[in-house]
């Protein structure tokens, strides 16, 4: 994906889903409460309607299966982009077996293999960018080396969700690192790809970044780390603020039914008193 458009969309899809995982994450918590908190790695709509209420995974998985399409066909024969397509086909059965093991009779006994799926996703990703053959060095290497840093807090999170459920800093941490690798992502786009916002003394050359000499380079590195260094901060202001602003509380109907005499209310309390229960 060494476009600007192959950094832009992706970060742009990712810093959407991960907006929505932490709008939802702060919503549930604050809803149920710490003790009946309970993270999970997508987010139905409450509907009847099978499609509508699956929606995240339906749109993860068109994304996916359209991104390895055109992998695939725009370079055929190169492994760079087989790899790529690898990273999205994980996504895809992530996505995919979501929306079965959701529908399956033991769905709620089989929630825990949905995070580990989520948790795979992760890992192969970190596995496919530290071991990529497009062998980055530089300054385009060093911000992919960056990227992993995100990636590996994505996979710590995701596991440590599955492991204590009801953790809410790693629902939350897990929700926060997929809005800062869109995030990272567009910011690689910009960086690299678009010819005037370069580094001075570095160009696009060969379809990789150059720069100059080894001053530059690590002038320009300096740049990136302070990049990232802001885009960590921007993406906990802004779950901070959600956290903070965002309020949710719980409302009650009241069901009218048959009036309860205060005779009867009495005799109640009473039988509650010698240790006698509701039947």
């Amino acid at each position: 994906m060494g476009t600007f458009v192959g950094h832009f969309v992706p970060g742009l899809a990712f810093t959407f889903l991960g907006l929505w995982h932490t709008i939802c994450t702060i919503k549930c918590y604050k809803l149920k409460g710490p003790s009946h908190f309970t993270s999970t790695t997508w987010f139905p709509i409450n509907t009847r309607n099978h499609f509508i209420k699956h929606l995240e995974l339906y749109l993860l998985f068109t994304f996916s299966v359209v991104v390895i399409i055109l992998q695939l066909i725009n370079h055929p024969f190169q492994a760079l982009n087989y790899e790529h397509a690898s990273m999205y086909l994980h996504v895809a059965l992530y996505s995919f077996l979501a929306i079965v093991i959701d529908l399956s009779p033991s769905s709620n006994s089989l929630s825990g293999l949905v995070t580990t799926l989520a948790a795979s996703v992760f890992a192969q990703e970190l596995l496919l960018l530290h071991f990529h053959s497009a062998d980055h060095v530089g300054l385009e290497g060093h911000y992919h080396w960056l990227l992993q840093l995100i990636v590996a807090a994505s996979v710590v999170a995701t596991f440590l969700s599955g492991i204590s459920s009801n953790s809410f800093p790693a629902a939350i941490v897990r929700s926060g690192c997929v809005i800062l690798q869109g995030w990272w992502f567009m910011v690689m786009g910009f960086a690299l790809w678009m010819p005037k916002l370069l580094p001075k003394g570095c160009h696009v050359e060969n379809g990789e970044v150059a720069c100059a000499s080894e001053e530059i380079t690590k002038r320009a590195m300096a740049v990136a780390n302070l990049e990232f260094s802001w885009a960590v901060a921007g993406v906990w202001v802004v779950v901070a603020f959600l956290t903070l602003r965002l309020d949710w509380k719980l409302e009650y109907r009241q069901l009218q039914g048959p009036t309860v005499r205060e005779s009867d209310g009495l005799k109640l309390v009473n039988r509650l008193d010698n240790g006698v229960g509701l039947v």
